[in-house]
């Protein structure tokens, strides 16, 4: 009998109870450093860096950035690995409707190197991917790419076409580390999409010679699962047929076929099933996700998840102004994370700063929106007392985009009161066609009346330049997911660091801090949420009118918050999970 073999008798629905797990534990303890040849590895499928000429969908993608960012700023040494999608999904309005706009983008064009190429197997035909690189000191980004790769997310979830992206990601960028001579220490794969990376690498083991046992071992211990969503029901499925095609040609070792194949149900396959069998260390990215979170394994326990709520790369989302006041007064450290004082150091933060600083970023917005015509073509620009709600994010319905309207009238009050405009964007995604007759419905809503067709503004194509200059330049940032649905966020983050009062239900990340430390919208049903909004959205108008309370306000959103944000922060706590002293 061969070694592959004689592993067909040995199922592996529980891992756990298996005897030789034990032993195998402390031969394949996790290596407790990381080095350039063998740097911690970072899988997503989606990143959003517009400067380096990819963009995401949302805010995995602008996470999977800022992580990269924060890592070369610590000297970390860090490898992200992600698929270059050669097509651009971009949003246009016209004429009260949003359509999609497809356009073509070219890695050389963003100072992306051609390293070579690699070949997976697709339904028995060879599929060759180019590695492509770019280097930033300690960090790089590797991506594949190909002419046919499409854009993000092209073709319905549980599609062919979406299962060749993702195991064109694993084992294209798995081959790509192999090319590049580089061994992960770590394995963190950001969302279930990225499974195959971690599974080329117990297929490389098992077929390399490594008992088979200690292969699944040595891969789980060294794989991190980090968990972006809520709801395991919501999870695309793929099936046995769909495997046999993209997935079976690409794994030489017999058992871990058998081993993969043992983990359908009736000729069907969630990812995150075996995407938490194959990782022994799981996060989720904020205290309360990580409470929540409702996944199961394979023998029906419910997963526990380690908490590393989600931060930013302070540098890039913040007012160079204000990240200066922060550096200089002693609030941030160089890595921009929190001083020991920082908080007694907020009292230097003053109504008359707090103005001049959204001033300074009342420019940056008007400057950004000289090419940023709203629904009905007009070009806005703001003055310094001009007063600003904005809701910036994508449009999901669990986010709730259309719950200020539910009420127009009141609505229309409370911004007639301050002469006070409400900026809206967010991208809708391709095929979400809920979403789209709700935004235009709004839309239309808001075309009715006079006073709102005047003051409510709808921004298409929403990007990192216009989440940025909104973050800087408006006064009242509104987030109203429905508690128990947003994983973390970090929108809400940006603002907060650039002094923005932030109205928020208590969910995701915000959940982190106390919900009297911002304008919490709470309620035991919608309608009393949306009153309570009302009612935070008047208190907004008046605590920008008075200096004491907007100091106060200010201050204390930041000593409550700004530990969560940081992306200094989350880095050491991923850090000291992995690699424990």
């Amino acid at each position: 009998m061969e070694d592959d073999e004689k592993y067909f008798y040995h199922p592996l629905e529980n891992i756990e109870d298996v005897d030789v797990f034990y032993d195998a534990v402390e031969r394949h303890r996790l290596t407790k450093a990381i080095s350039p040849d063998r740097p911690y590895t970072y899988w997503t499928i989606e990143l959003y860096d517009q400067k380096n000429g990819i963009r995401g969908g949302g805010g995995l993608g602008v996470l999977a950035a800022d992580t990269r960012r924060v890592a070369e700023k610590m000297g970390v040494p860090f490898v992200l690995i992600t698929p270059f999608y050669p097509y651009e999904m971009r949003q246009v309005m016209e004429n009260g409707h949003l359509r999609d706009e497809r356009q073509r983008v070219l890695y050389q064009d963003y100072g992306f190197s051609l390293v070579d190429s690699v070949n997976i197997r697709c339904s028995d035909e060879l599929c060759r991917l180019d590695v492509i690189e770019k280097r930033f000191g300690n960090t790089r980004i590797v991506a594949i790419t190909e002419p046919n790769f499409r854009e993000l997310y092209a073709d319905t979830s549980g599609s062919d076409h979406r299962l060749y992206q993702e195991v064109a990601l694993g084992f294209g960028g798995y081959a790509a580390l192999k090319l590049l001579g580089l061994k992960p220490a770590i394995m963190q794969l950001n969302e279930v999409a990225t499974f195959f990376a971690a599974l080329a690498r117990l297929d490389e083991l098992a077929s390399n010679g490594m008992d088979f046992y200690e292969a699944v071992v040595y891969t789980r211990k060294h794989t991190l699962y980090t968990n972006h969503t809520l709801v395991q029901a919501a999870e695309a499925e793929f099936t046995s047929e769909q495997f046999e095609r993209f997935v079976y040609p690409n794994l030489k070792s017999l058992a871990v076929k058998k081993w993969l194949s043992d983990k359908f149900v009736h000729g069907r396959i969630k990812l995150s099933s075996v995407t938490i069998e194959i990782a022994e260390l799981r996060s989720g990215v904020s205290k309360l996700h990580a409470r929540v979170a409702n996944y199961h394994d394979i023998a029906g326990n419910k997963v526990k998840f380690r908490a590393v709520t989600n931060g930013i790369d302070m540098d890039t989302w913040v007012l160079p102004e204000i990240m200066k006041f922060y550096e200089t007064g002693e609030i941030l450290d160089k890595m921009g994370a929190p001083t020991v004082n920082y908080q007694d150091r907020l009292v230097a933060l003053s109504e008359e700063r707090i103005r001049e600083f959204k001033n300074i970023g009342r420019r940056q917005l008007n400057r950004i929106l000289e090419n940023r015509p709203d629904q009905n073509g007009r070009i806005l620009h703001f003055e310094d007392d001009d007063f600003i709600f904005d809701f910036k994010r994508r449009f999901v319905d669990y986010k709730r985009p259309d719950l200020p309207f539910r009420d127009p009238m009141r609505l229309r009050n409370i911004l007639e009161s301050r002469g006070a405009h409400y900026i809206i964007s967010g991208r809708v995604h391709s095929g979400d066609h809920v979403m789209l007759g709700k935004l235009e419905r709004l839309l239309e809503l808001v075309a009715r009346d006079d006073y709102l067709s005047q003051h409510v503004h709808y921004l298409a194509n929403y990007d990192e330049e216009l989440a940025y200059a909104l973050s800087v330049g408006s006064n009242v940032a509104v987030n109203l997911p429905i508690v128990g649905l947003e994983a973390c966020g970090t929108s809400w983050m940006k603002d907060v660091a650039n002094l923005n009062l932030l109205i928020s239900t208590h969910d995701g990340g915000v959940a982190d801090g106390s919900v009297n430390s911002y304008l919490s919208v709470t309620g035991t049903s919608e309608d009393e949420e949306l009153d309570m909004l009302y009612q935070r959205m008047e208190e907004a108008t008046a605590c920008w009118g008075n200096g004491f309370d907007l100091e106060y306000m200010v201050q204390k959103q930041l000593a409550t918050f700004l530990p969560v944000i940081s992306g200094a922060r989350m880095m050491q706590e991923y850090l000291d999970y992995l690699f424990p002293v």
